[in-house]
């Protein structure tokens, strides 16, 4: 996990290098408050539910970094139990980022 939270429309988000057991949807670009990025959201290869998005372009050169990684949602997590999912991290950094 990187070490930046970020805050999406559903509170905060954290962004991944990389995530297993999702699926990537259509590309479509999406104006975010960091700027125009490409984006593919992601769903739960189990339960069907959209978890977050991965970033495929990053239209401003300041935003690179993103490209290739995901960002989950943490309001959209669940452990296996059906509670909520407890994650760690030192996040330290606000993206403001909205989908």
């Amino acid at each position: 996990m990187s070490h930046h939270t970020f805050h999406c429309r559903h509170g905060k988000a954290y962004l991944f290098n990389t995530v297993v057991n999702v699926s990537a949807g259509l590309l479509e670009d999406r104006m975010m408050t960091t700027g125009l990025h490409t984006v593919a959201d992601i769903h739960c290869n189990y339960c069907y539910a959209n978890v977050g998005w991965k970033y495929e372009v990053a239209h401003e050169k300041s935003q690179k970094y993103k490209e290739g990684k995901f960002i989950l949602e943490r309001a959209k997590l669940i452990d296996a139990d059906g509670s909520d999912m407890i994650m760690g991290g030192n996040g330290t950094a606000s993206d403001g980022d909205e989908p």
